[in-house]
């Protein structure tokens, strides 16, 4: 008990010294100014990267070379999954927005950007022809050389002529639902006013939910 007694007596006696230590007004500073350091590394880490920061845009990622300063978007939602229903597509070009029902019941709306001036996005009643998740324009792109580096962005194969020793490398668009000729849904880049050379972009999360719930022959609706 004795010697029981004295290893507790010891031990208190150290946290006691430890804490008066601790408790030094240099010290303390120090601690206080490393523990602040600390907080800051981590609130820059969950800061969004400045290599990506141009590419900023509605929520669910980006594609290709995109200017700042996009809205934020405070419209799209999915509440689709667990629901039966007939799918269906109607899409406002004027409210630039696509909303998706289930035998009538409206389960998602999304954000989107439609054709721009003179490049519009042609309305009327339509249906999903065609699926690919992966799909890559063959008409719209970037020439670039042997290392993937740019030489002309943003360029139209059948009017922009090619440079020598380039070659074409088309515009990703995935979870791309054609509804005609070259016209189709995907997930890209939202500047928050019609951009595109016809199709109809929407943010990735949302372009991922109406590839999952369609299917060829849906039924699209694009008023003006």
């Amino acid at each position: 008990m004795k010697g029981g007694l004295s290893l507790d007596i010891l031990h208190c006696m150290r946290i006691e010294s430890l804490s008066k230590i601790l408790m030094r007004p240099s010290l303390y500073r120090s601690l206080m100014a490393a523990f602040s350091a600390a907080l800051l590394l981590v609130a820059a880490g969950c800061a969004e990267d400045p290599r990506y920061s141009a590419r900023t845009q509605y929520l669910g990622g980006g594609y290709g070379n995109a200017p700042s300063g996009a809205p934020q978007d405070s419209v799209s939602y999915w509440d689709g999954d667990g629901v039966e229903g007939k799918p269906s597509i109607t899409i406002s070009l004027r409210e630039q927005r696509a909303y998706f029902y289930k035998s009538g019941v409206l389960v998602g709306v999304s954000q989107l950007s439609t054709g721009r001036e003179g490049l519009n996005t042609p309305y009327g009643h339509f249906s999903i022809i065609q699926k690919d998740v992966n799909h890559v324009s063959s008409l719209f792109g970037d020439y670039v050389d042997s290392a993937g580096t740019v030489v002309v962005p943003n360029v139209d194969v059948t009017k922009d002529p090619k440079p020598p020793g380039a070659h074409f490398r088309g515009t990703p668009m995935p979870y791309f639902m054609r509804i005609v000729s070259g016209t189709g849904m995907h997930a890209g880049y939202l500047p928050g006013y019609p951009a595109s050379h016809g199709c109809i972009r929407m943010p990735e999360f949302m372009a991922e939910n109406f590839f999952k719930s369609v299917s060829t022959g849906t039924p699209v609706t694009i008023t003006n």
